[in-house]
């Protein structure tokens, strides 16, 4: 019988087996850290194009923030120039006003009855005054309460005075005023459309 020594070939053949274990181990390491790199890069790119998404976004709403405080600025002055406006178009409306209140005071002053002073207090005229006696004040009021643009002529008080060692009645009368129409406007100007 031939006696064959197998043991330098097993020898042989496990080395080479080894070689290929540590090769072949070696090759997938490679591959995992490539496998792994690449994965990296490509999720490190969703993050880098997010976070630029995110600074186009930042930077879009800075832009909008500015514009509504530009837009907030623009409503205060736009506020502001309307309650302007509206106390510009109540002046206008009522620049006529005292014209108007002489107007119809001239008109409706009976004979006998003098005024001292007129002084107005919104829509709340005082007039003080002296006339020849208590019936030329109840006069003036009637003459007053017909008025389209005086109403609710009130008596405050009436005194009797002496003035130039004249015995007399002075007074003291509230009327409202109540703003004039378009033809209590065409009266006190005399003409017609």
């Amino acid at each position: 019988m031939i006696r064959i020594n197998l043991l330098p070939h097993r020898e042989e053949k496990r080395k080479e087996r080894r070689q290929q274990f540590y090769t072949l181990s070696g090759g997938m390491v490679l591959l995992g850290a490539a496998i792994a790199l690449l994965v990296h890069t490509v999720y490190a790119g969703y993050i880098e194009r997010q976070e630029a998404k995110n600074g186009y976004i930042k930077a879009e709403i800075v832009k909008l923030d500015e514009q509504i405080v530009e837009i907030k600025r623009l409503r205060e002055q736009i506020d502001s120039l309307l309650a302007r406006k509206q106390v510009i178009e109540s002046l206008q409306g009522s620049r006529a006003e005292t014209v108007h209140l002489f107007n119809e005071l001239a008109r409706r002053m009976p004979d006998g009855v003098y005024l001292k002073s007129v002084k107005q207090a919104a829509q709340q005229v005082t007039l003080v005054g002296y006339a020849q006696s208590n019936a030329r004040v109840s006069t003036l009021m009637r003459n007053l309460d017909e008025s389209p643009f005086l109403q609710n002529p009130g008596l405050v008080e009436a005194k009797s005075s002496s003035v130039n060692n004249r015995r007399i009645s002075e007074f003291i009368l509230k009327i409202g005023i109540e703003g004039p129409s378009a033809e209590s406007d065409q009266v006190a100007q005399g003409g017609t459309r």
